[in-house]
């Protein structure tokens, strides 16, 4: 029997590092690459929750919520969700967004946000059949490396 579980990671492991900057290689042709230091601080953030979808023993997935609040309210922004090649069209996106709705409400009044690119397609699919509509916004950025 297939058995994935989605666990929140409160802990440096170091053997799942390597999973996770597998992950990031799947979800970004940016080349970023996660440091040690830098999960670390991840994992320190009284703001930023890190979730890994595991299939028996192997990270196979993950996604990241990061809370805040403004004059305008809660919000959470959904970053970084991405479930491995081998394992994409077994419906694990809809588990994955199905966690993240029951984490998010557990929260209380709160307005979920994520970006995705027009391109995928399969992406932008999932986040409307599970509930979110499209905000017409413009999103800017400027990266201070």
């Amino acid at each position: 029997m297939n058995k994935y579980n989605i666990i929140r990671l409160e802990h440096f492991d170091a053997g799942w590092f390597s999973d996770i900057n597998s992950l990031l290689s799947q979800l970004s042709s940016s080349g970023k690459t996660l440091t040690e230091e830098g999960l670390k601080e991840i994992l320190e953030s009284d703001t930023v929750e890190l979730y890994l979808l595991k299939h028996e023993e192997k990270v196979i997935g993950m996604f990241t919520l990061a809370f805040y609040v403004t004059p305008t309210g809660r919000k959470c922004m959904l970053e970084d969700v991405v479930v491995d090649g081998d394992y994409r069209g077994k419906s694990l996106g809809k588990l994955i967004m199905q966690k993240v709705m029951d984490i998010v409400s557990g929260k209380g009044s709160t307005t979920l946000m994520l970006t995705s690119k027009p391109a995928r397609v399969a992406a932008n699919r999932l986040y409307q059949s599970s509930g979110l509509s499209l905000k017409e916004t413009n999103v800017y950025v400027k990266s201070f490396d």
